[in-house]
Parts: structure tokens; sequence; C-alpha cells
């Protein structure tokens, strides 16, 4: 058996609380709380949750944009996590990010030229003539043209400036990108244009991905995997056709019962959460979905449920479920 790419092992990052006069630390905000989860080489695995449930923390800790509190990340078997700053530089040729915002990530200073050749001229890659010709290359791929390259961010439209970001990821050519809820900024009409563009660079460029959303409609077609996860906790995960056929975990098929079927007078029984998402500062006590859940019982609140198998490459962590 291959071994993956990226190996993400009980994975922590903890915002602390400071309080009083001398500033202590009085408690911490639990973003990303034992998470574990493995990518292979070429595939696109979904990172799906409700809005705080992690998964932008669990991104950016990945890639060391955030120091994580304890775990490890294992990328082609090297704890990078673990790698003093000087060692890590040679890393961030490798693992690169989509921003969520098109427009906060770019510039406003600085010509799409610029954009796309300051990561070549970071890493030393190439001359200034390899950049002029890097620069065309990306923006083609991604579906622009050269006429672009001396416009400001602000020239274009959302989706427009989204695909520049992107080119601008693919700029080094890495071996993982974190694409961070990428559409969730853009007009429904152009989520399909800029989800159809990530799925044929996949296929063109055998990338290997983590797409972040918080949408389970949103990833159904790109991604070969996804991981759901809940205030800082990884509650299911499995293939994405096994997910959206046999949804195991009762939060998974919440969030699968509000995404619509593409097929007139075809409608999913609507499974509704009460509630609101709790505090990652106190989170429940047990299953820190079950405050929530409509299949809750008495131990659901004394025991912390583990991944289990449930299927084949199927995991899901609820002491209910079989």
């Amino acid at each position: 058996m291959t071994a993956p790419l990226l190996e993400v092992d009980r994975l922590c990052k903890y915002f602390p609380i400071h309080g009083g006069l001398l500033r202590r630390v009085v408690n911490h905000v639990r973003a990303v709380d034992d998470v574990s989860f493995s990518i292979g080489a070429g595939e696109v695995v979904g990172l799906v949750g409700e809005s705080g449930s992690g998964k932008t923390t669990a991104g950016r800790t990945i890639l060391r944009l955030e120091k994580a509190t304890s775990g490890a990340v294992r990328f082609r078997g090297t704890n990078i996590m673990a790698l003093p700053a000087s060692e890590m530089r040679a890393y961030r040729r490798k693992m690169q990010i989509i921003f969520q915002d098109p427009y906060a990530s770019l510039n406003p200073r600085e010509k799409v030229r610029e954009v796309l050749t300051h990561p070549l001229r970071l890493h030393r890659i190439g001359n200034r003539a390899d950049h002029e010709d890097r620069a065309i290359s990306l923006l083609e791929k991604v579906g622009l043209s050269r006429d672009h390259l001396d416009r400001f961010p602000h020239e274009f439209s959302g989706g427009q400036r989204q695909r520049i970001g992107i080119a601008r990821a693919l700029a080094v050519e890495p071996d993982f990108i974190v694409a961070d809820e990428p559409v969730s900024a853009l007009d429904v009409s152009i989520q399909a244009q800029v989800i159809n563009l990530l799925d044929d660079l996949k296929t063109d460029l055998d990338l290997t991905m983590l797409f972040i959303a918080h949408d389970l409609g949103v990833v159904e077609h790109i991604c070969d995997r996804i991981v759901v996860m809940y205030l800082g906790r990884v509650m299911e995960i499995a293939s994405a056709a096994d997910l959206y056929a046999r949804p195991n975990h009762p939060y998974t098929q919440a969030l699968l019962s509000a995404v619509p079927i593409p097929e007139p007078g075809r409608r999913r029984t609507r499974v509704a959460l009460r509630g609101d998402i709790p505090s990652p500062i106190d989170p429940p006590s047990g299953c820190v979905f079950r405050t929530r859940c409509p299949m809750a019982i008495a131990d659901c609140a004394r025991v912390v449920p583990e991944l289990r198998k449930v299927g084949e490459g199927h995991l899901s962590a609820c002491i209910r479920t079989t």
C-alpha cells in the first residue's frame, strides 16, 4: 500500500484566553481537538462542517500558518510540526493555499504580473524571462489571458480574482494545496465555474488538495473522500460516494439532508438540529454533538466516541451507529 502524501495525527490547536491583571491564561478555545486523517497523492479530500467547526483553523495549522498545540503533520513521512523555521522554508514551496476571500488575499497595489511572479522570485525559481512566460501560462491555465497581466485586482470580478488566486497557488508547482472555502465568497452562478476549474486542474495537474467547505453540496463532485468536522472534532470519514449514499453519523445525515437533489419532484427528509453550535471554549462533555443530536442517549454525555470502522474505508465517531 502506498504511503499517504500527508498524515494529520491527533492534531490540536487551542487558542489561550487571558484574564485578570496579570493576563494569565484562564481558558482555551478548542478550535481543533484531536483531529486525524490522511491524504493520498493525487487525492482531493473535502473538510466539511458548519461555521465554527474548526475546519479553517485545521487547514491553517496543517500548513503551519498557525502553531499547533500538539499533534503531528507528516508530509512525505516528515513531521513538519517539529521542523525549525530554516528547514520549513523548503516545505513552503511544496504546500500552498487558496484563500477564501479573493480580494483580501491579493495586494491591491500589485498588478497581476507581480502577484504571479512574486512566489517565483521568493523561491528563486527561474529568471526574469522565465517568470513572464510562467505568469502567462498560469493565466491561461485558469481561463484568463496575457492581456490581464498589467491590471490591478480591483479591475476584475470576484470569480476572476479567485482564478488569479488559484494561479498564484499553482505558481511554484506545489505538491499539496489547501483550498480554504474557495467559492463561499462568490455568487452562486460563479461558484460552479470555479469548482469546475479546480476539477479540471485536479485531473490535468494531478493535484493533491484539502478542499474546505461548509456545504456538502459544494464538495460532492470534486472530492474523492470527505472528512466531516464538528466543534473541532472529526465526526465521520468516508469516500464521497459512500458518504452521500450511506451517511452514518447523525451530524452528517443532518448536513446532507439540507443538500437539494437535482431532480424535479425529489426531496430529502430534512433532519433539523436543535439549538446552535456550542462554544469551543466550553464544549459539551462526552460527544460534542450530543446537545443537538436527535439520537442522543445518556451515555453520550459520558463517552467521547472514537472513530471506528463502519464500512470499507468508512469511519464514524458515534456510539449508537453501526
